[in-house]
């Protein structure tokens, strides 16, 4: 429990530490700013199961219901996605009254308590995306509103035209449409005492987009590390060159790029390297297909899906981290890797690429699939030929994940709400 100094009205839509990406990164801000200020929950009805499970206190927790009307017509919604929910932009717009319903109820059962100043402060945490409006802002004109971290918004780079093709970018148009559509967006960053950015892109973004003062955003990256989980494993005398790709089996995130990069591998290089694949997705059957065609099935295995926490084993296992995903806001599995002494390939564009440091791997850039290959490859070459290099680069990339940890970045939190305080 948190001590009572700081009271905290914390509205986290997605909470949830059974699932992946943002909801289990608002359960991990939680979980830690429980443990250091006097935090009340503000959550959907769906992580209800999930957090009970961990054991949460429900004095704690608001759980926000859904109606009956709304649950129809999110199921009506994803009818409408030839694509299922690959589709993310068309998704994330049909979807919005799901948030809008949430984002209402939110503002009816609170705003006279955060007008009677019952709380020090309010923030508000999920959805990540720059692109939700928060109807709270209107009740704390006398309380301070924090934003985020808020991250996205980047558009894919022009040198991939076809995987953008293949992510429906046309349809983001929906972005721009939506800052001037949706009731109380511009209000909510116009009005906001800080907001905090999740990459660079996004913290030059909305200061275009909203003119926001220096004094009023910062940024504050997104993703954490899980604590005690991802740590590194004792050196091992093996030859080979162990490299992991860990990530959803989607185009952007290009594993079907790593596989062309071993098959390219001059003979004496390819047998000394090996490739495991974890995770799931729409490309799974095209890159067990492409593996079989180049006759790399001594080289590489795809694992499938697990768990989040059994990730941790195929890190501690692996040398180095390959992730050249060319559209990345996050990136957790980068820190993951990091944690686990895993020095990481990545493309400069995006969280990730603030991520790793010259230290700490190899950033390299969007211009073009075939110069991506040539960059990997020689990536790859050069960790194959240089040891040393590489246990220099794990060491570097355990420090810098360190920083990283929840507990740090629950602290770095309390920290800015201390500053926002009147």
């Amino acid at each position: 429990m948190g001590t009572p100094s700081l009271r905290v009205l914390f509205v986290v839509e997605e909470c949830n530490p059974n699932w992946s990406s943002v909801p289990l990164e608002g359960y991990h801000y939680f979980r830690t700013l429980n443990n250091l200020v006097d935090v009340t929950l503000v959550t959907h009805e769906r992580n209800r199961a999930g957090l009970e499970k961990a054991n949460i206190s429900p004095q704690n927790i608001t759980y926000i219901s859904e109606s009956t009307l709304a649950k129809r017509y999110y199921q009506w919604a994803l009818r409408l996605i030839p694509q299922g929910m690959n589709n993310w932009p068309l998704y994330h717009v049909l979807t919005y009254p799901i948030y809008a319903e949430f984002n209402h109820k939110v503002y009816e059962q609170f705003h006279t308590a955060v007008e009677a100043r019952e709380y020090d402060l309010v923030h508000a945490l999920t959805p990540m995306m720059p692109r939700y409006p928060v109807k709270l802002v209107q009740a704390c004109q006398q309380t301070p509103f924090l934003l985020g971290p808020v991250n996205g918004g980047i558009p894919f780079s022009e040198g991939f035209p076809e995987i953008a093709k293949q992510e429906f970018a046309y349809l983001n148009f929906f972005r721009s449409l939506g800052r001037w559509l949706i009731p109380g967006y511009r209000q909510t960053y116009e009005q906001a005492h800080r907001v905090l950015a999740g990459s660079t892109y996004t913290y030059q973004l909305l200061k275009r987009l909203f003119d926001i003062s220096d004094d009023r955003i910062q940024i504050f990256y997104e993703n954490g590390i899980a604590e005690g989980v991802f740590t590194p494993a004792p050196p091992t005398s093996n030859n080979t060159l162990k490299l992991l790709f860990v990530g959803r089996l989607v185009p952007y995130k290009c594993a079907d790029v790593v596989v062309e990069v071993i098959s390219r591998l001059p003979s004496e290089l390819r047998s000394q390297v090996h490739l495991t694949i974890v995770g799931d997705g729409p490309q799974r059957s095209s890159l067990a297909a492409q593996v079989s065609e180049l006759e790399l099935e001594e080289q590489i295995q795809l694992v499938g899906w697990v768990e989040q926490t059994e990730t941790a084993a195929y890190y501690q296992q692996a040398d180095v981290f390959c992730f050249p995903s060319v559209r990345e806001f996050g990136g957790a599995v980068v820190l993951e890797a990091m944690a686990c002494g895993l020095p990481c390939i990545v493309v400069n564009y995006g969280g990730v690429g603030e991520y790793v440091t010259t230290e700490t791997g190899f950033k390299l850039a969007p211009v073009s699939r075939s110069q991506l290959v040539t960059d990997m490859m020689q990536a790859i070459q050069t960790f194959c030929q240089d040891r040393p290099l590489l246990e220099q680069m794990s060491q570097k990339a355990v420090q810098r994940a360190a920083a990283f940890q929840w507990p740090r970045k629950a602290q770095a939190m309390v920290e800015i709400y201390h500053k926002l305080l009147p």
